[in-house]
Order: structure tokens, then C-alpha cells, then sequence
């Protein structure tokens, strides 16, 4: 997939009615939605039914299920995703009528247009930041606008109009499409190799995040002192004369977090920065929360908010979709999913769930996500893997790639990776099997962690369904 090339942008309410291909796919919905409550005729299809399209048709979207060229209908603009190929009939359809076909990323800058916009990207962490930022702005007294990948656990809503003047949205690196938002404030959480399949080289995909930061409307960078990527990106942005606020534990951090502390019920530091210091606390787990938070808290300084406020607002964030979110606890096995799926982001989320486990032990099952990330991560993926007591890793969800491309490349190889480090490893090559397999193994005081950006979220709740069947059979 080519990296995208960004276009001119135009006002959202100036682009006529709107049609949206693949309309509930999470990079897509949030965009649909705020298209339709900004009053713009709004439209959307999808290949299958699911409760999101479902939600979009609730908020006035008119959906589909399936794609047609007739549902076009009076669309004068059609926003597609990087995963919608030419040959699809909609897409064929606005091309041969000569409408104005916009990448996500587009029409999501048209919304942006007009407003203070901060952009949150990185590696890791664009979310749970995003989202976390947008709840602490809100709870601290403004009412930004907000785009995010997942839905906030606490409303169920992945996109809202606000009155304030803020836009908070996650900026994605992989297909390059970060650089089309016209961006006041950019966060970057950390920078590390990915997405080579796009960038080819590391190098150019961490030149990728200075072309960011150096955008003609950006005023602030935000970024992490503590990666390495990242501290290297503030470094050459000082030294070019850029406006940068780092935070981290760091010494040298302009907002520090000291005296970090890890519960099984929450997460706390003490945040120290100009004119501002003490307590911030979180109910979500892991200690790179804390730093999303930070994050989080300089964004609302830039834009005015006390810190005080700011730092109490933290509290209020409570996750998103798929974000260490909680499927369901039955016969003493709790089950939680989370969206990790690079080496990095699982060692975090263990080590992260490993607070939590209390005396019963980590059960992690993993899904690769595309046959290149195996080929190139295998042995680093078997490694964070390692942090869990009992490890099922199931076959690859091939997402935009073909398995004819990749001859022999099969999860097992991160299983076979975790074996050599002398760890058992199940292999399970049908992610549909991965429930029942799973249901033989848990027992009372387990956490089960679904890992994976496929459909290994489908695993948890039929984990879930699969113990209380086996509970009630048990109590006949």
C-alpha cells in the first residue's frame, strides 16, 4: 500500500452530501458520525451488518449492507479508507461520475477546519492519548471535538461536536495519511519501527514524524521524554528553534511524573510542571497510562485549562474498546481484550495486566496481525509473550494481505518463538477453536487476556459463554 499524498482541504459543510465506503469499520464511524451531527446529509455501506453500522443508522446515517453503485444516491462526495480497492463497485461508480473522492483522513481534516487541532500520534498509545485527552478536556471544563479510533468506555461514542475550541483526533502513522491534518498541537507518544511494509526503511518512518511535527500550522509538539524515538524527534526539534514540551519520568522532562505507584485498583504519580504539582491518579491500569496522561495534561495547559483541574479530570477516564476492556468474569476467570498487537505494546499491557492477576496466573491469547508483522517480529512478539504464565497464540489475521504472498508463514512461528525461550506455547491455528481450547485450560483466579487488531476479539465473550455453559452443566 503506497503512503497517501494529502490534498487540499474543505470545509466538511461545504463538500455536499456524503457517502462513506466501509462506513463501520473503527477508523471510519467516529468521521460518519460527526459528518451527520454537523447537519451534512451522510450516508454509509459496509460488506457486513455489525452494531456499529447499526449505531451510525441510529444517529440518522443512512447504512447499508453491501455495496451497490445505486447507494450513492445523491453523494457528492465519497470518503474511503486505505483498505477499499479500486475494484469496488462504489468506489468505481464515484469514479466514473467524476465526484470527489476523499481518503478518511481528508474528510476528517475538513472537520478540523476552523478549530485549534491537536493531533495525537505515535507508535503505541494514539487511543487510549486521544481518548484520554478528550475526556480530561471535557471533565476539566471544555468541550472539544473529538475523533478516536475506539469508542470511550464510558459513553460508548467514538466522536463528538463540541462548542469549545478544540479538535482532538488519533493521527495515523501507517499508511502516512498523519500528514494531511492541519494540526496546532501535535503529541507524539513514542516513535519505533512499524508499518515497514508502507515507510521500508526505519529511518523513514521516523523522518515521517518530523515532517509532522514541522507542519506550516503546527505551534506545539508534545512529546515523550522516555522513548528513546521520541527523545531523539524533541532533540532536533529544539535544535531547529521548535516548540516542544516533553513529558516522562525523565528528570529533564517539562512535565514529570515522580513517585509512580501500581495497584490493582488504580494508577498514581505526582505531576510536577511550570506552576503546577501534585497528585494524579487513574483507574485504568499500567504505567504507560500514566504517561498518556501527562500528555494528556500539557495539551490542556496549552490550551488554557488549570492544572489542578486537569490533573483531577484523569481520574474520569475509564478506557476505551479494546483497550485492556473488560469482557466478563465467571466461575473466578476474569477476561479482558486489548488491541495489542506489536511486541512493545504487549510486553506493556503484561506486564500492565500482571498487576492485576493477583494469585492466580496470566493466561494471554494472541492472533498475529499480517503475515509481514510475523515475518519481522516473530521473535520479539514470543519474547513479550513471555511475561505471561500460560500462552495460546492462534493463527494470522491477514487483514489487507494475501497468504499466497506469504508461502509457510503461519502464527506458529511466534509460538515456535516463545518455545525457544524454553516457555510452552499452544498453537491454535482457527481462532474459532481458541474459546474451547481456552476453556479447558483457565481455572479459578486466571486473567485471560485476548491480544491481537483482528478478530481475536471475538474469543473473550465466547470464552465467557463457554465457562457459564460449563458452570450451569455443572450445577445439574
Amino acid at each position: 500500500m503506497p503512503l497517501l499524498a494529502p490534498v487540499p482541504v474543505e470545509r466538511a459543510d461545504a463538500v455536499g452530501a456524503v457517502h462513506f465506503i466501509a462506513a463501520g469499520g473503527s477508523g471510519m464511524s467516529g468521521i460518519a458520525a460527526a459528518y451527520r451531527a454537523l447537519g451534512v446529509p451522510t450516508s454509509g455501506s459496509d460488506q457486513v451488518d455489525s452494531p456499529t453500522l447499526r449505531h451510525l443508522a441510529e444517529l440518522g446515517v443512512v447504512t447499508y449492507v453491501g455495496h451497490d453503485p445505486a447507494q450513492l444516491g445523491d453523494a457528492e462526495t465519497v470518503v474511503v479508507s486505505s483498505a477499499i480497492k479500486e475494484s469496488n463497485v462504489e468506489l468505481a461508480e464515484a469514479r466514473r461520475r467524476g465526484l470527489r473522492v476523499w481518503h478518511r483522513s481528508a474528510a476528517l481534516a475538513g472537520l478540523m477546519v476552523g478549530r485549534r487541532g491537536v493531533a495525537v500520534t505515535g507508535t503505541h498509545g494514539k487511543t487510549t492519548t486521544t481518548g484520554m485527552t478528550a475526556t480530561m478536556l471535557v471533565a476539566a471544563g471544555a468541550d472539544p471535538s473529538y475523533v478516536i479510533g475506539s469508542p470511550l468506555t464510558t459513553t460508548g461514542e467514538s466522536a463528538h461536536l463540541g462548542s469549545g475550541e478544540a479538535f482532538v483526533i488519533e493521527a495515523d502513522e501507517s499508511d502516512g495519511s498523519f500528514l494531511q491534518y492541519p494540526a496546532e498541537i501535535v503529541v507524539v507518544t513514542n516513535v519505533e519501527a512499524d508499518h515497514l511494509d508502507n515507510w521500508g526503511t526505519p529511518e523513514r518512518y521516523a523522518e515521517g514524524f518530523h515532517d509532522v511535527c514541522t507542519g506550516e500550522h503546527v505551534r506545539l509538539v508534545v512529546a515523550c521524554a522516555d522513548d528513546p524515538g521520541s527523545r531523539s524527534l524533541v532533540a532536533r526539534l529544539r535544535a531547529e528553534g521548535r516548540r516542544v514540551v516533553a513529558y516522562g519520568e525523565s528528570p529533564d522532562a517539562d512535565v514529570r511524573l515522580s513517585d509512580v505507584t501500581e495497584t490493582p485498583d488504580d494508577s498514581t504519580a505526582t505531576l510536577t510542571a511550570a506552576g503546577d504539582a501534585g497528585p494524579l491518579r487513574l483507574v485504568v491500569p499500567g504505567r504507560f497510562n500514566l504517561l498518556n496522561a501527562a500528555a494528556a495534561y500539557a495539551v490542556g495547559r496549552e490550551l488554557g485549562l488549570p492544572g489542578p483541574a486537569l490533573r483531577a479530570a484523569a481520574a474520569a477516564f475509564e478506557g476505551t474498546h479494546r483497550r485492556f476492556q473488560p469482557i466478563g468474569a465467571v466461575g473466578g476467570v476474569r477476561v479482558f481484550d486489548d488491541y495489542a498487537h506489536h511486541p512493545t505494546e504487549l510486553a506493556a499491557t503484561l506486564t500492565a495486566a500482571r498487576g492485576r492477576t493477583g494469585a492466580g496466573r496470566l493466561v494471554a491469547c494472541f492472533q498475529p496481525h499480517l503475515f509481514s508483522r510475523t515475518v519481522e517480529f516473530a521473535e520479539e512478539l514470543g519474547e513479550a509473550l513471555t511475561l505471561a504464565d500460560v500462552i495460546v497464540c492462534c493463527g494470522v489475521y491477514p487483514a489487507r494481505e494475501d497468504a499466497a504472498d506469504f508461502p509457510g508463514v503461519t502464527g506458529e512461528r511466534v509460538a515456535d518463538a516463545v518455545r525457544r525461550r524454553g516457555r510452552e506455547a499452544i498453537y491454535v491455528e482457527n481462532i474459532r477453536d481458541a474459546a474451547g481450547v481456552l476453556a479447558g485450560l483457565v481455572r479459578p483466579g486466571d486473567l485471560v487476556l485476548t491480544l491481537g487488531a483482528g478478530d481475536v476479539t471475538l474469543v473473550g465473550p465466547a470464552l465467557v459463554a463457554a465457562l457459564a455453559d460449563a458452570g450451569r452443566a455443572a450445577t445439574r
